[in-house]
């Protein structure tokens, strides 16, 4: 056996047996046997894998497939490409063994551990590697650290960053500030947030749009909304004047505050000034309007969006899709949903918006128009689609339909849940002899399964809970918190509880 030695700092053993030779990368090194057997070599092992199939420890298939190329494009590899394949370094460690890293490989080490969530790491490496070069220690490099350990929430360590730039007698940038005053404003201490906003103005940096455009955001998360007047007015009162992102962050802060009588002055302020208005802020508005039923403000807001080509979120859509429907106009449904299918395609959503805006008028003609359009399409059946049009049989009590409907659901490919439970329960309440369905489910093993709601909430705005949900919702309330917590919620626990509870109507329930 010989050991290899390579200009590349490779460490590699040669074995020979029976004529025939073998050359072994080492793939993991340990760093303390290394560092006291080979101290004072001025070569270092290299922290790569040698080949692709390192991992799978075939080392003759390897040894075979293996080509000089590929040799070349692992010693070519980026170092954050080394890092990824042996990703629980100790960064501090491997440092040390290599004895030092240019700047681009020590950023990209704190890029790999904010990357693999060890962000809390980033200091004490810092702290070696300018150490070893007294040049580091500059005003850029810190800079740029303070700033990503306040994005990654670690504020206090920044704040000791802080200290130590002090003590090295480097002057503090306004990036530096603002990174402080917005990392200690988004935890909420503000105290903080003011003490080093005071300093930065006593040692003559003069603070921005951008430290108040922090301070303002921080302040509506915490719903501190006369803070935010204040702030404003020492903005303006420091010659700092507003520009269009700090008017747009403005609005929108109003806007989820629900102080819509300032969110309109703001908005109308923007508008005399010709300042444009940003995506994120006209959203804001129409879920405010949404949010309080304004119809005719909202579907201003509503067309203008559409209009500005901005897409809107499916939870949006629903907001607005709940407003229609408390003011039963269900054809706007099918608007929304034909603007949402021109942005996103027939996604489940728009098959939910247009077929409720039939099964909400109870149009047994106009649902199956919908249905074909479906199946044409080849749009599989959901949950859904299943019990938006099982509730409007269910309120026209056209049991006969209803009965086919759910006797074929495993056919669809469709499993039942709590809703479609719950259709059962109250249409049984009613009369509907739901034995054969009762029989269907329970051969499929239904009623042994875990409770789940697969259904989009539109369908219970549009259609209400039931009865069925409403009991469920009063057992669950009357539950201790050790009975709420058991994992044994099946379907036929749950409905076997609720028919207790309801004794007096147990004759029509049997079915069930």
């Amino acid at each position: 056996m010989e050991l290899i030695f390579k200009s590349s700092g490779d460490f590699s053993i040669r074995l020979v047996c029976g004529g025939s030779t073998v050359v072994l990368s080492l793939e993991e090194m340990d760093y303390a046997s290394l560092n006291s057997g080979l101290a004072k070599s001025q070569y270092r092992p290299s922290l790569k894998y040698s080949h692709s199939l390192a991992k799978t420890h075939d080392y003759s298939i390897a040894f075979k497939t293996r080509k000089p190329h590929q040799n070349k494009r692992l010693k070519t590899a980026p170092f954050l490409e080394k890092l990824k394949v042996q990703k629980y370094f100790d960064p501090v460690q491997m440092l040390k063994y290599d004895g030092d890293w240019s700047n681009e490989q020590f950023w990209d080490v704190v890029k790999f551990l904010r990357q693999t969530s060890r962000s809390s790491e980033f200091r004490k490496v810092f702290d070696l590697w300018k150490s070893m070069e007294k040049s580091r220690i500059n005003e850029a490099n810190y800079e740029k650290i303070i700033e990503i350990l306040v994005t990654e929430g670690l504020v206090e360590e920044a704040e000791i960053c802080l200290r130590e730039m002090k003590c090295y007698g480097l002057r503090l940038s306004l990036e530096i500030y603002n990174s402080l005053i917005h990392g200690f404003a988004r935890k909420g201490n503000f105290e903080n947030a003011m003490f080093y906003l005071k300093e930065m103005e006593d040692v003559g940096e003069k603070p921005d749009t951008e430290t108040y455009d922090g301070l303002i955001q921080a302040y509506g998360s915490y719903k501190m909304y006369d803070e935010i007047d204040q702030c404003v007015r020492a903005m303006e009162s420091k010659g700092c004047l507003c520009d269009h992102i700090t008017y747009n962050l403005l609005v929108r802060e109003f806007a989820r505050a629900g102080l819509l009588q300032k969110m309109e002055s703001m908005y109308n302020s923007l508008s005399s000034r010709r300042i444009g208005l940003q995506a994120s802020t006209l959203v804001a508005m129409l879920e405010a309007y949404a949010k309080f039923g304004i119809l005719d403000k909202m579907e201003k807001m509503y067309r203008r969006i559409l209009n500005s080509k901005s897409s809107l979120k499916e939870d949006i859509i629903r907001k607005l899709a709940a407003v229609y429907i408390e003011n039963r106009m269900f054809s706007r449904l099918e608007g929304l949903g034909v603007d949402l299918s021109a942005k996103t395609g027939s996604t489940d959503l728009v098959w939910c918006l247009r077929i409720l805006s039939r099964a909400c008028v109870l149009s047994k003609k106009e649902m199956y128009l919908i249905i074909q359009e479906m199946e044409s399409h080849e749009v599989p059946w959901n949950a859904t689609i299943a019990n938006i049009i099982s509730l409007a049989y269910l309120k026209m009590k056209d049991f006969n339909h209803l009965k086919v409907l759910l006797s074929e659901l495993p056919s669809r490919y469709v499993k039942p849940d709590l809703i479609t439970v719950g259709v059962l329960f109250d249409a049984c309440i009613l009369g509907f002899d739901g034995a054969s369905v009762k029989s269907t489910w329970r051969k499929m093993g239904f009623f042994n399964d875990d409770v789940d709601m697969n259904t989009d909430t539109l369908v219970l705005t549009a259609f209400g809970k039931g009865q069925f949900v409403r009991h469920c919702e009063q057992m669950y309330r009357s539950l201790n918190i050790k009975s709420r917590t058991e994992k044994a919620w099946t379907y036929g626990r749950l409905v076997s509880l609720v028919i207790e509870q309801n004794k007096g109507q147990v004759g029509r329930l049997k079915q069930i």
